[in-house]
């Protein structure tokens, strides 16, 4: 072959691999799966046998938590299809007040290293003398909500919203917004029960 032919077929070649980079193959962005949820609508959790209760939404199961770890009054409200739940704990508060409401917070702030911003929101209900404080963690946490609440004197209920999955900010966001509304319904409708 003559030096014109290798040439030639070197020019040739060039030709096809710039075709080929051609605006029809450029890589497009990385898409997420549509979520499609179900109407709000809210139920009354109210047993005789747990000192709480509380509103959550009519598409989730309220189910006591029977993990190994699992203490009295320990519960889950999980949204089946979603791989998300609501991890409730409870205490009671009598002498421990303190270190309990410490206890939440270092759990919130263990995760600060990941987040990107931690808000926190007091709450306050006297007529159903509930107080508390609401944390919504930005970034790619392991729960985006938790809060915890209390009489001052006897309870101390903590929350936080969990997903089975990997966490990823971004194709969580609308799954966190979605259910973080439900956790902060539960938390604004918690109302002590005296039981025996």
């Amino acid at each position: 072959m003559t030096r014109f032919g290798l040439a030639g077929m070197a020019m040739f070649g060039l030709f096809l691999i710039f075709l080929g980079c051609g605006s029809g193959s450029t890589p497009k962005p990385r898409g997420y799966i549509r979520i499609d949820f179900p109407e709000k609508d809210y139920q009354m959790f109210d047993s005789a046998h747990y000192p709480f209760s509380f509103y959550y939404p009519s598409y989730a199961k309220a189910v006591e938590d029977k993990s190994r770890n699992a203490e009295k009054y320990w519960m889950n409200v999980e949204f089946p299809g979603y791989n998300a739940k609501i991890h409730i704990s409870y205490k009671d508060a009598q002498g421990r007040l303190d270190s309990l409401i410490e206890d939440s917070r270092t759990l919130a702030f263990k995760q600060a290293y990941r987040a990107e911003a931690i808000n926190e929101r007091f709450y306050t209900n006297h007529e159903t003398n509930v107080y508390g404080l609401l944390y919504n963690l930005k970034g790619n946490t392991a729960s985006a909500w938790q809060f915890y609440v209390t009489d001052s004197v006897k309870h101390f209920l903590r929350g936080a919203l969990y997903f089975s999955v990997t966490p990823n900010k971004d194709s969580l966001a609308p799954a966190n917004d979605f259910f973080g509304k439900d956790l902060v319904k539960l938390m604004e409708t918690v109302e002590w029960n005296e039981i025996e």
